[in-house]
């Protein structure tokens, strides 16, 4: 599907990605078109999934939300009914940040963001250790946030 993409779409895409409460206006002229042309492209951007949508970055931080932990997760049982039940369920676990299934000796590495150590073991304690098919865990406390794109 990116092949799709020309020039002027990718350099909306980069717009957005570093800026998205462009305006039509401010983004038609940082690619080099009029904003009707730049509209439509947007549009059709949005209406082939290129983007997904527009957030706010929040300083989770400030947010009393500060404490983040990687976690390797290895799995008892890697077959497709496992990793299906496994992905349902920690969907469901709020302070799970990103969750992705890793070519490695463990299954999956999750992002854990909470206000403290004592907040992250109980949320690995109840909550993740508890997850289907969870055989063994290894936690990574980030000490500094050096670059968060």
């Amino acid at each position: 599907m990116t092949d799709q993409l020309d020039r002027i779409d990718r350099n909306i895409l980069s717009a957005l990605s570093r800026e998205g409460r462009l305006s039509m206006a401010e983004l038609a002229a940082k690619v080099g078109l009029s904003k009707t042309p730049v509209q439509a492209r947007v549009r059709r951007l949005e209406a082939n999934g290129y983007i997904r949508g527009y957030a706010a970055i929040i300083d989770r931080e400030r947010m009393g939300e500060g404490h983040v932990a990687f976690v390797q997760v290895k799995l008892s049982d890697t077959r497709s009914a496992a990793l299906d039940a496994f992905n349902k369920a920690v969907m469901a676990i709020a302070e799970v940040e990103q969750c992705h299934m890793i070519a490695s000796s463990f299954d999956y590495l999750l992002k854990v963001r909470t206000t403290d150590i004592a907040s992250y073991r109980r949320v690995l304690g109840e909550r993740i250790s508890a997850l289907p098919h969870v055989a063994q865990t290894s936690t990574f406390v980030a000490m500094e946030t050096v670059k968060d794109r």
